[in-house]
């Protein structure tokens, strides 16, 4: 069984975490960080483990606002790694790292969600100590791709981008058994993208 806990803030940009029982021995707390306005990350803590669910906004109506949600999250990630936190930060990320995380048949120049500025406040967290786990389990893979436009058959076809995440500070990366996104499942136009980890935050690994 799990535990869940869902935020939404009646709009579309509900996130939630389920944890298992067997890694929480009381039922956790659920929570969000001051910065957050729009109710788009949900966090719990784990023994040394913090996850943060996240869901970045898409920035098309107002890129300022995806900014300074990017600068808030980096805040949060150096203070709470400053503090000795082991993170997991994943969701739906809405950039695309490198030019390569795009399908070559969907690339424009500066359109949202690659432009430099946002890719540049992404890279900045693994200058935080996290690591991408699905490139850096999949170093070669120019068509690891997590988000499809739900027209043409791009999903079938394969044509998309890679937008969603897990990115775990160096301990817990280190541990990273496979991370893979799941396109043949699913009804949504995102994959499920799956970490799996030799780490138990009940009795973790020294």
């Amino acid at each position: 069984m799990s535990i869940g806990s869902g935020i939404c803030a009646g709009g579309y940009s509900g996130v939630g975490l389920l944890v298992h029982r067997s890694l929480a021995a009381a039922q956790p707390i659920f929570a969000h960080p001051s910065f957050d306005f729009e109710h788009r990350i949900v966090i719990v803590t784990l023994g040394p483990l913090t996850i943060a669910s996240v869901y970045v906004p898409n920035g098309g109506k107002d890129f300022e606002a995806k900014l300074r949600f990017l600068e808030g999250l980096n805040a949060w990630v150096a203070e709470s790694a400053a503090a000795g936190a082991m993170l997991l930060v994943c969701g739906d990320i809405n950039i695309a790292r490198e030019e390569r995380d795009i399908h070559p048949k969907e690339r424009k120049a500066n359109q949202m969600g690659s432009r430099p500025e946002e890719r540049a406040l992404l890279n900045r967290l693994m200058t935080s100590g996290l690591t991408d786990v699905g490139r850096a389990m999949d170093p070669e893979n120019e068509n690891l791709f997590t988000w499809w436009a739900p027209w043409r058959s791009l999903r079938q076809r394969n044509i998309g981008w890679r937008i969603d995440y897990q990115l775990a500070s160096a301990p817990l990366a280190a541990t990273a058994a496979g991370c893979v996104s799941m396109r043949e499942f699913g009804t949504s136009d995102h994959a499920p993208v799956v970490a799996t980890f030799a780490f138990d935050p009940v009795s973790p690994v020294t």
